[in-house]
């Protein structure tokens, strides 16, 4: 048994004697912190904790010394598309110019340009530029990922995205979940024949998926520049015959029902969530669906910012997320996310950081194994320099406060 202990920590942050549920409400300002604390671990996973003062540390094989940094869990990022073959900075200078991202999508920009980039690019290729995204993100703290397809917009589009994705599962340090997107957009091909595309969806696509078990969930963007909402209900259904859960785009640009439609659908997520009708906002206090907001999404397009201080002053179960694409967030940096939340969204700091662990974690149906540093957990976890207070995490949010990275140390 390998044991590493971390000694001389000013602030241990997330720190719990089990891992915690689900948080709502004013449970999301629970966040512990001990102070001049110490971690042990034991094959990856926290052993142990406590403040130096009160119990000596244990004795271990290893010793890392925090330096009188703070440590915190490493981020989830329950939302990315992080497998891409190309930028679309052109698009970024077409918005400046006044371009709305509903003109770029249907004048073949958006999705679809990302669609024929990614044909054009070879499978190990796409997965080269992928690894290294991935190693870039786990060097700014995420410690687990979903990564969606949803770029392909074919038979073979989509199973080289998802393959690509398994590979980096097979690399990887960091817990990766897989999510089927093939209803991102409407190709070009069947801009007339929308029934078409989503039975190619069905009786295609799903049946390759399920026999070689490439996806954990599926989504649907659901807006009225892609698939409505009885088109995803459609979908939806067919893939809960093979056991996929959904997790879904609603409500970036309208409400439009997605939102009730995919609770009734037993949505692990709803995702985005910048326009909430009260309607929307009801429903979710009363479900187990997890709203999942995307704060670097409205900041990069310049759009309205999701109401989340009044989604967790109404119970909500909310979770944060990066959304991280070459279209509208291209940057899969939590930490700014987090800084987003509290700066245009609303929320404390602990409520911030809760929702980009715990409940990221729970969004991804990894909340026993990560988002928090209890006993049994994986030891996923960072350390910062030095820093004045917990709340200096989403204050400085041009500042890179991270000193190291530890994925099942």
């Amino acid at each position: 048994m390998q044991r590493t202990l971390i000694k001389n920590i000013d602030r241990l942050i997330g720190a719990y004697p089990a891992p915690p549920p689900l948080l709502r409400g004013k449970a999301l300002q629970e966040l512990p912190e001990l102070r001049n604390a110490w971690l042990l671990i034991e094959d990856g996973r926290v052993a142990d904790f406590g403040v130096a003062a009160e119990n000596p540390p244990p004795r271990a094989d290893e010793e890392i010394h925090a330096g009188g940094g703070s440590v915190l869990p490493a981020w989830v990022d329950s939302h990315t598309h992080l497998v891409f073959a190309a930028w679309r900075e052109g698009e970024f200078v077409q918005r400046i110019q006044g371009r709305s991202y509903e003109e770029i999508a249907r004048a073949g920009g958006g999705i679809l340009n990302s669609a024929a980039r990614l044909r054009e690019m070879p499978e190990e290729q796409l997965f080269e530029q992928a690894l290294q995204r991935l190693e870039e993100v786990r060097s700014m703290g995420t410690g687990a990922i979903e990564i969606k397809s949803g770029y392909g917009l074919s038979l073979e589009g989509e199973l080289k995205m998802l393959r690509v994705i398994r590979h980096l599962k097979e690399v990887s340090e960091a817990p990766v979940k897989a999510t089927f997107l093939g209803a991102h957009a409407l190709p070009a091909a069947y801009r007339d024949r929308r029934e078409a595309y989503i039975r190619l969806i069905i009786d295609e696509m799903l049946p390759r998926i399920a026999d070689e078990n490439l996806a954990d969930y599926v989504d649907v963007f659901c807006e009225r520049v892609a698939f409505s909402v009885s088109e995803m209900e459609e979908i939806l259904e067919a893939f809960a015959k093979c056991g996929l859960k959904p997790k879904v785009h609603v409500n970036q640009f309208n409400a439009m029902g997605g939102v009730e439609a995919a609770v009734r659908h037993g949505a692990v997520s709803v995702d985005h969530l910048e326009v909430m009708s009260e309607q929307d906002l009801k429903i979710l206090a009363k479900a187990n669906t997890i709203a999942t907001i995307l704060p670097s999404a409205p900041f990069f397009l310049n759009d309205p910012y999701p109401p989340a201080r009044e989604m967790v002053d109404r119970g909500l179960a909310l979770a944060l997320a990066t959304d991280y694409n070459p279209g509208s967030s291209p940057s899969g940096r939590m930490a700014f996310s987090v800084s987003l939340a509290c700066i245009k969204c609303g929320l404390l700091p602990a409520e911030a950081l809760q929702a980009a662990t715990v409940n990221g974690a729970h969004a991804l149906e990894l909340g026993a194994e990560c988002g928090a540093l209890a006993r049994g957990m994986r030891a996923d976890l960072i350390i910062t320099k030095p820093i004045p207070s917990t709340g200096f995490l989403p204050y400085a949010f041009g500042s890179n406060w991270v000193d190291r990275v530890l994925l099942g140390a």
